[in-house]
Order: structure tokens, then C-alpha cells, then sequence
């Protein structure tokens, strides 16, 4: 399993969330957030905005459909046929373990499935 971080531009949130849908990926956790990339923020005049609005979507997906859900969100949220500065990242990392609060069930890495006692 895989947890995927995509951090988006606001006005592509809602692409991006229907393009997962449809794809079949309807399970996100939306987030705002702040912050600047390698640009240093943006300059308008005289004033320079450092912390830039963006979206955050977390979603754990099985690592066979990490890169078709990577494609899928790069199509939604890039901005214009080449893409421009600001429109994002997304970051991969590998999920150990989830717990599903509700049933008390532990899934692990390799698909095992078992209840924790409480």
C-alpha cells in the first residue's frame, strides 16, 4: 500500500477529485494548507506573498495502481497543456498498516486482514 500526497492548486480541487471518482478512487482525505515552493512564493508589485493557498489529498492506494492514479491526478490539476509553476506536487510513501476504526480491522502491506482485540 502506498500513501499518495498530492498538493494542488485550489481552483483544480474539484477536477482532480472528479477525475478520481470516475476513475474509481473515491476514498480522499481533503486538506488547505499553505506554503511556498522553489519559486519563494509570488510578487505583485511591491508586495510578495510567501505562504500560497493550496489543497492537499491524501489517498492509499495498492502500489499496482500508484501510477495510474499518479497519471490521473497529473492530467486533472496541471494547468494548461505544459503545465505551470505552482501547480503542485505529489509525494509517495509506503503504508505499513491501517486500521479501520469502525470494524477493528488491521490490514497490513502484503493484504493480510485480522481483528484487533480491544
Amino acid at each position: 500500500m502506498l500513501l499518495i500526497r498530492a498538493v494542488v492548486r485550489p481552483e483544480k480541487v474539484d477536477a482532480v477529485l472528479a477525475a478520481l471518482m470516475d476513475a474509481g478512487f473515491p476514498a480522499v482525505t481533503k486538506m488547505a494548507v499553505v506554503g511556498r515552493g522553489k519559486q519563494r512564493g509570488l510578487k505583485i508589485g511591491e508586495v510578495t506573498y510567501d505562504e500560497i493557498p493550496k489543497e492537499l489529498l491524501l489517498m492509499v492506494v495498492k502500489d499496482e495502481d500508484k501510477d495510474f492514479v499518479i497519471k490521473t491526478v497529473l492530467k486533472a490539476a496541471r494547468t494548461g497543456e505544459k503545465g505551470a509553476y505552482g501547480d503542485g506536487k505529489i509525494f509517495v510513501s509506503p503504508v505499513e498498516e491501517v486500521y479501520t476504526i469502525s470494524s477493528g480491522i488491521r490490514e497490513t502491506a502484503d493484504g493480510r486482514l485480522e481483528e484487533v482485540k480491544t
